[in-house]
């Protein structure tokens, strides 16, 4: 099951107050911890956040509330995501970013580039993809996302970066005026797919204030939370992967399966800003999330998995990881 960072939710509490509501019976009615309003990187299933915009928006009589999300957010609700976007060169390269680097945020969404449905001269289209199987689109979740990126989009090109028109594959709750007030341009619903129609050249039109180093810390920083699979920290993550027990894996032994010696590996992990102990402190984190949003396994059992000594080295490590404890990260009654 796909999972987004709580940050995903981070302007809901605002958004609810100002209707005049509570914000955290709402939350506990969707399953979720109270938590998730102030510890961004706490994972939460993505099913939860949508039922939580629905049961929100029809709570409060609050049609727009998906787009009313996306108006709060900044592009620092993308997490380390959001310094390498800011500090890219062109749009060509911030939707490459975007497409290898939202799954640090978000594995339930996807950004990509697709051809003008109108078929348009020099016109392109922004998809929006969640991930909401068969059955019909979450409208307040995907009000929200496709929202966001509109706002992201003027964040880094400015409010007038060139929107020609919005398609929506859902039907939204909020009245037609509602979305093309938001929008700034013409929003057509019961669309094939969600996508944002804009001018080809803003692929290359430059990110303002970008700045190199920062763009390539941010990447390093990046490619040690979520490693292209050719290359070593991707190697080596794939073997520590495959060990059912984590914390029975020795350097040595992973250097023997991928046929180099332990201080090559050391060395060239550290050339790409990492290092082993990084890898398997992040195959850690992915199982621990996976198994206390889609499991219910007991917490002994889960700290044993990982590997941990004692439960309460496991619950030190979700402080490091997401600020809480691990029963603050499974929803209740898991």
């Amino acid at each position: 099951m796909a999972t987004i960072r709580a940050a995903g939710i981070r302007g809901f509490a605002l958004v609810v107050r100002q209707l005049g509501a509570d914000p955290a019976p709402l939350v506990r009615s969707a399953g979720l911890d109270v938590a998730v309003l102030d510890h961004d990187d706490v994972p939460i299933a993505d099913w939860r956040l949508a039922a939580l915009l629905e049961h929100a928006a029809h709570e409060l009589n609050c049609p727009d509330l998906g787009l009313r999300m996306a108006a709060s957010h900044g592009l620092d609700t993308l997490g380390p995501l959001a310094v390498l976007l800011a500090n890219c060169r062109t749009g060509a390269d911030a939707l490459a970013a975007t497409e290898r680097y939202l799954a640090v945020h978000s594995d339930a969404l996807h950004v990509d580039l697709t051809a003008d449905p109108r078929g348009e001269p020099g016109v392109i289209a922004l998809r929006y993809r969640g991930q909401h199987g068969s059955g019909a689109p979450p409208v307040q979740a995907m009000d929200a996302g496709i929202g966001f990126l509109h706002r992201a989009l003027g964040l880094l090109f400015g409010t007038d970066y060139g929107l020609l028109g919005v398609e929506l594959s859902y039907r939204p709750v909020a009245g037609a005026g509602c979305h093309r007030r938001f929008f700034g341009a013409p929003v057509h619903a019961g669309a094939t797919e969600s996508v944002l129609r804009v001018p080809a050249e803003l692929l290359a039109r430059p990110v303002a204030g970008a700045r190199e180093g920062l763009r390539e810390q941010a990447e390093a920083y990046l490619r040690t939370l979520l490693p292209a699979a050719g290359e070593l920290t991707g190697r080596v993550r794939a073997v520590v992967d495959d060990f059912p027990v984590l914390g029975a894996m020795p350097l040595d032994t992973i250097a023997g399966l991928l046929a180099m010696h332990p201080r090559t590996v050391q060395r060239r992990l550290a050339e790409l800003g990492t290092t082993y102990e990084k890898i398997v402190d992040g195959v850690r984190r992915d199982r621990a999330r996976h198994y206390l949003t889609e499991t219910h396994l007991p917490f002994h059992d889960v700290s044993a998995r990982l590997g941990f000594a004692e439960q309460a080295t496991f619950s030190r490590a979700c402080h490091r990881w997401w600020g809480v404890p691990p029963r603050r990260v499974r929803a209740p009654g898991g």
